[in-house]
């Protein structure tokens, strides 16, 4: 088989990239789901006996489900392992007719759980996966049995640094370096990691947006930080009304410049004051590549 560089290419005309993953370091089956907006891929990976409690794993910027390779393997023989790609990522749909907002993500993601008649599940988000989880798991609250977040937020931020970086990375100089150089994934992601990865897996976040036009996505991102506050305000109230009793693990992967510093990390524990911390003291903002071990095993002994 081909590996995931020499399959990468154009989208195709029904708007997915032309990609396959190398099945040594993504060995999961690929389903797709017909949503809204079309086709949705995800991960759906069990391998105990019985019916797994679903646990959905939701990524952020600039990744996709590729990023819980690592940890579904750990977690499968206990959980029912869902992992979606958000439109325009991974391997879903990039459409034409589409505003790539996290409110929009949030609706699609919504459509998924609904189709799989998903009960009792915990939401996993990170980046912007906390924002689209929080949104989903407060909209039904009464199908979430548990809550796990890490390096990640929910409510408009006042963080000087992340509103500065959506301000930099929505300016036309760095929207353009997005486009044409796919800056937001190399160096920006690369840099970021502290756990260094092969060029093979690091091919499967570069790779997978090899057009201008399959990194619209990943453009709209950080200028969301900003743009979509109304939106997490509205999130933020609701939160509160409907998610402070639900059982809660949060992850805090310090090395992050950006989410993992005390201002973050208070905020939550003092919206959630009973849930498991977990402090990741050598992991940076994409905890599931620094630290997958740490992250599925306190899943286990916390949900399992």
């Amino acid at each position: 088989m081909a590996t995931s560089r020499e399959t990468a290419g154009m989208e195709r005309p029904d708007g997915i990239v032309d990609f396959t993953p190398h099945p040594g370091l993504y060995p999961f089956e690929s389903r797709w789901f017909d949503s809204s907006v079309g086709p949705v891929h995800y991960v759906d990976h069990y391998t105990g006996t019985g019916d797994g409690r679903p646990i959905v794993l939701l990524h952020g910027n600039p990744d996709w489900s590729f990023l819980y390779r690592k940890i579904i393997p750990r977690l499968s023989d206990t959980f029912r392992c869902i992992a979606p790609d958000y439109p325009g990522f991974g391997l879903s749909v990039h459409p034409a007719d589409y505003g790539f907002t996290p409110a929009e993500h949030a609706v699609v993601i919504a459509e998924l759980i609904s189709e799989l008649d998903l009960d009792d599940m915990i939401v996993m988000g990170q980046d912007w996966g906390g924002p689209i989880g929080m949104d989903i798991a407060s909209r039904r609250a009464d199908r979430v049995g548990g809550i796990v977040m890490g390096n990640t937020w929910y409510w408009p931020t006042d963080s000087r640094r992340m509103r500065a970086f959506s301000r930099l990375m929505s300016s036309p100089p760095m929207q353009s370096l997005i486009y044409r150089r796919n800056f937001f994934v190399d160096p920006a992601m690369k840099r970021s990691l502290q756990v260094p990865v092969t060029d093979l897996e690091f091919a499967h976040y570069t790779d997978v947006v090899p057009t201008p036009e399959s990194r619209r996505g990943i453009a709209v991102f950080p200028n969301e930080i900003i743009a979509a506050e109304p939106w997490l305000a509205e999130l933020e109230a609701r939160v509160a009304d409907e998610l402070t009793a639900t059982q809660m693990l949060l992850f805090f992967g310090r090395k992050d410049i950006a989410m993992g510093g005390t201002p973050f990390s208070d905020r939550w524990t003092h919206d959630f004051p009973d849930a498991a911390v977990i402090e990741l003291p050598a992991a940076g903002h994409y905890i599931q590549e620094d630290a997958p071990n740490e992250i599925a095993d306190a899943i286990i002994d916390e949900f399992g």
